[in-house]
C-alpha cells in the first residue's frame, strides 16, 4: 500500500495579466502549502475501487478520475487499484483540495504500478489536468505563471501559523470560469506585486502580509452571497489582513504566533464558523 498526504495551498498573490488568445487567462502567482491534508491510499486490485467517507465526493467528478484516465492512456497500463481518499479539504473551497488530490494519484500510482515515470514526463499531465495540479507535484513555496503550467520553487516563505474560515454558503461549481468572467481589463495587473514578493522571499527581506494580493476579491464579494459577513466577523477580531483563498469562498489570515492565531481560530469557533488552524510547509 501506498498513502500521499495532499495538502491544501493557499495563493500569496494572485495576478491576472490579460486573457490569452486560447481563451485562458495568463496568470501571475505565490503559492504556498499549508498543513491542511486529504489522505489517499492506493493498493493493489484487479478493477478500479474509489472508497471515500465523504459523502460529497463523487470519483466521476473528480480530477482523481482524469488523472487515472491519462496514466493509463500515456502507459497502456491495464492494471487496477483500490484508492481510498480521506477528506478534510472542504471541496470548492479555493483550497485545491481536488487539484492536490490529482497531483498525489500522478505520484501513487506511478509508484504503485510501477510505472517509472520521471517528474518531467508527470509534468504534461499535471498540466492538462489543471492549473494547480503541477505545483503540486512539488509544494512548498512556488510561483506559477501562464495558465498554471510554469511552477517554479522559490526561497520558502517565513513559517507562519494559517487560520481558515469557510463560509456555510453554497459552493458554486464552476465558480473560477464565473470569478474570471467577472473580470475586466481594469483588474489586471503586470506582475509586479508577485515580482515583488518573490525578490523579498529571495533576498531573505521582512515578508509583510500586506505584500499579498488577490485579484479575485475585487469580484468575489459580488458572486458569493454572505461572504462579506463573515469577513466582517473576522475583522471584529482585530484582523486586518484577511485573504481569499484562491478563488474562494474560504478566507485567511497569518499569524506569527501561535498563541495569537489558536485565540482568533476559537473566536471563530465559538461564533459557529467553520474554522482551521494550520500553518504553512517547506515541502508539498
Amino acid at each position: 500500500m501506498i498513502t500521499i498526504s495532499a495538502p491544501a495551498k493557499i495563493n500569496l498573490t494572485l495576478e491576472v495579466l490579460g486573457k490569452r488568445a486560447d481563451g485562458y487567462h495568463e496568470i501571475r502567482s505565490v503559492i504556498q502549502t499549508i498543513s491542511l491534508f486529504d489522505t489517499l491510499k492506493f493498493e493493489e486490485a484487479d478493477k478500479l475501487e474509489f472508497h471515500s467517507m465523504s459523502e460529497n465526493w463523487v470519483a466521476e467528478k473528480s480530477l482523481v478520475s482524469r488523472a487515472i484516465e491519462l496514466l493509463k492512456e500515456l502507459t497502456g497500463t491495464t492494471q487496477g487499484a483500490s484508492i481510498t481518499i480521506e477528506k478534510h479539504i472542504p471541496l470548492l473551497s479555493g483550497l485545491g483540495g481536488d487539484s492536490s488530490d490529482a497531483a498525489a494519484t500522478l505520484l501513487g500510482l506511478n509508484g504503485l504500478w510501477k510505472l517509472g515515470l520521471y517528474y518531467k514526463q508527470l509534468l504534461p499531465l499535471a498540466t492538462e489536468l489543471g492549473s494547480d495540479v503541477a505545483f503540486f507535484l512539488d509544494g512548498g513555496t512556488a510561483t506559477v505563471a501562464g495558465r498554471g503550467e510554469k511552477v517554479t520553487i522559490i526561497p520558502l516563505m517565513p513559517h507562519r501559523w494559517v487560520v481558515l474560515s469557510v463560509p456555510a454558503i453554497p459552493r458554486i461549481l464552476g465558480k473560477t470560469g464565473l470569478l474570471y468572467k467577472s473580470l475586466t481589463p481594469d483588474h489586471y495587473t503586470d506582475g509586479h506585486i508577485t515580482d515583488k514578493l518573490v525578490e523579498v522571499l529571495e533576498l531573505g527581506g521582512k515578508f509583510d502580509p500586506g505584500m499579498m494580493f488577490n485579484v479575485f476579491e475585487k469580484v468575489a464579494f459580488n458572486v458569493y452571497p454572505g461572504l462579506d459577513s463573515v469577513r466582517q466577523k473576522m475583522k471584529e477580531l482585530g484582523i486586518s489582513d484577511i485573504r481569499l483563498a484562491g478563488s474562494g469562498p474560504a478566507l485567511f489570515s497569518l499569524f506569527r504566533e501561535k498563541k495569537e492565531a489558536e485565540n482568533v481560530y476559537s473566536h471563530l469557533k465559538r461564533q459557529g464558523l467553520e474554522s482551521y488552524l494550520v500553518e504553512t510547509l517547506s515541502v508539498g
